[in-house]
This record gives structure tokens, C-alpha cells and sequence, in this order.
């Protein structure tokens, strides 16, 4: 059987299981821990991330992929000691996060040597370790395909034909930019088929999202537990009417949460009561089978479509 690279090393792609496809473990704030130490208690996070992993494990999930990529303060040796310790397989990401510009250090420099160091992610490891990228990320948001957005777009399109490892997205979908994402990777020369296009569960325009599928990617509902860009009981019924006209094999779940996120106070995630890993096994699952998916189905989006991602391997 095929295999994927995660943090504590390869795993048969049969055995990834429950996977939820579109997380992270830490989202920190880049360079202000390394300038202001006092506020980082490294211990304290990973006792924290490890206690919060073993509890989704607890709760049937196998599997996170970590979309964390240089943007949201990748520290990949801290995420690999919160996979070692909590047991969960954890699948690492190489990308850009920006909606808008690059960091500075890319503006004068071209397309190609950012996809070099994405490839050298994958292929080498991330951060000096051998921690292998198994999958590349990029946004999209409401601003559109800014001149530093397309950079990334491409990049990592080019990337990902050099070394087969599936595509994963954050979009705008309010303004449809999942399909300027396709737009630009099949100019590059992607296989649609290979890419996942994010946060799409934030929109019931099913018009907009068999368009999407029709042009063969998967479609992220991926944003269960933040209610303030579409309730849960709304996305649960966007997710039963594709199941009805056929689409479970080209749709994935998850919450886009975390362990630990530096952005806001830790008491404001109060206000978000269902955003955690156990939110989709523990009421989303349930309430999808209440609306008609079958058994089968929600297999086909947890299990057997993340498996098929990671199946599809080899440049090209």
C-alpha cells in the first residue's frame, strides 16, 4: 500500500483513518514569541496540546492534517513533540498563508525559487528536521488574487506537479474563490482532481460547489464550530443535499481549529463553544445521519476520501 509522510515519520495510508482534513495544532503569532520569551511557556503548550489530541483520539479521530504553514508560525519540532506524546498522526503542510502580500523577502525574488523551498519541504524536511510536508497550502480570501497571492497560487501549483503531494486552500467562498484557484492551478497544469478547495462549507450556494466539483476537486467543509460564518445546522444541510445528488466522494470535513492559537486571548475561545476536534464526531456526525447521509457516506468523507488525497502520488 501507498505511503504518507507524517510528523513521526511514514504511515500506510490505510491506516489513517478517521481524518480530519483541514486543522492545525498551534497558530502562533511569527517572531513574536522569539522577541518576547516570557510570554511562550513551551511545556505548558505542549502538556496542553497533548492532553487536547488524546481526548480527539478518545473520540474516533485518527488523523490531523496541520495546515500550518510560514504565515501562522510553523514550529514544526513543537508539533512533533505533541504527535510523539499524544499517539495522533499528524500530516504536516508547506505553503504561504497570506490574502494579500508576500513577506518581503520574496517580492524581488521569482516563482520559481519559492517553489524550491516548498519542494525542499517535501522532499528534504521542514526547518532543518526530517519532518517531510506531505500536502501544500495556500489562501485565497476576499481581497482576491493579489499580485502576492497569485505568487503563492502558483508556487505551489508548480511545487505540487514536481512532487505529486496533494493541494489544500483557504477561500473566500461568499465571493467564489475557489474558482480562481482552479483557474490559475489548471493553467499550471494541475490535475484538479488532486486539490482540495477549502472552507467551502461557508457557503450553501450548491450551484457554486458542484461547479467546484464538476471540475473534479474535493470540496473542504471545514469550518464546523465557527458559527459566525455559517451555523452548524446550515452546514449540515448543505453537506445532505450534495450527499443526495451524489457528491460524498468529493467532500472532506473539519473544523479549522487548534490546540492553541496566540491571536486572541485565550478566554475568547468561550465564544466559541463547538470549535474543537470533538465537535464533528461527537453532534456533527449524528446530525448528518439524522438529515439522510448514510453510514457509508460519512465513511466516504472521513475515511476513504482523505486515504484517496494521499493516494494519488508522483510528479507529473
Amino acid at each position: 500500500m501507498p505511503t504518507v509522510n507524517t510528523v513521526t515519520g511514514p504511515v500506510d495510508t490505510a491506516a489513517l483513518g478517521f481524518t480530519l482534513m483541514h486543522e492545525h495544532v498551534y497558530v502562533l503569532s511569527e517572531g513574536v514569541n522569539a522577541n518576547f520569551p516570557h510570554l511562550w511557556d513551551r511545556a505548558a503548550r505542549v502538556r496542553q496540546a497533548v492532553e487536547t489530541l488524546r481526548e480527539a483520539k478518545e473520540h474516533g479521530v485518527s488523523t490531523i492534517v496541520d495546515l500550518t504553514v510560514l504565515g501562522l508560525g510553523r514550529d514544526i519540532a513543537l508539533v512533533r513533540e505533541a504527535a510523539r506524546q499524544s499517539g495522533m498522526q499528524i500530516i504536516a503542510a508547506t505553503g504561504l498563508y497570506t490574502y494579500d502580500e508576500v513577506p518581503r523577502y520574496f517580492e524581488h525574488r521569482d516563482i520559481g525559487h519559492m517553489a524550491d523551498l516548498f519542494v525542499r519541504d517535501i522532499e528534504s524536511g521542514i526547518q532543518s528536521t526530517d519532518v517531510k510536508a506531505a500536502i501544500l497550502k495556500c489562501a485565497t480570501d476576499e481581497k482576491g488574487v493579489t499580485p502576492g497571492v497569485e505568487m503563492v497560487l502558483r508556487a505551489v501549483a508548480r511545487a505540487h506537479r514536481r512532487t505529486g503531494v496533494a493541494i489544500s486552500t483557504h477561500t473566500h467562498a461568499a465571493s467564489e474563490q475557489g474558482l480562481n484557484q482552479q483557474r490559475i492551478f489548471a493553467e499550471e497544469g494541475v490535475d484538479l482532481r488532486r486539490a482540495v478547495i477549502g472552507h467551502s462549507g461557508d457557503t450553501e450556494d450548491i450551484a457554486y460547489l458542484e461547479k467546484l466539483i464538476g471540475a473534479g476537486s474535493y470540496v473542504g467543509m471545514d469550518r464546523f464550530g465557527l458559527d459566525q460564518f455559517m451555523p452548524t445546522d446550515r452546514r449540515v444541510a448543505t453537506i445532505a443535499k450534495l450527499c443526495e445528488r451524489g457528491h460524498a466522494d468529493h467532500i472532506v470535513l473539519s473544523h479549522d481549529t487548534m490546540c492553541y492559537i496566540d491571536w486572541f486571548p485565550e478566554e475568547a475561545r468561550a465564544e466559541y463553544p463547538d470549535f474543537n476536534y470533538l465537535h464533528i464526531p461527537d453532534r456533527v456526525l449524528p446530525a448528518l445521519r439524522a438529515a439522510g447521509v448514510s453510514d457509508q457516506q460519512i465513511r466516504t468523507m472521513t475515511v476513504e476520501n482523505p486515504r484517496r488525497i494521499f493516494e494519488a502520488q508522483g510528479a507529473y
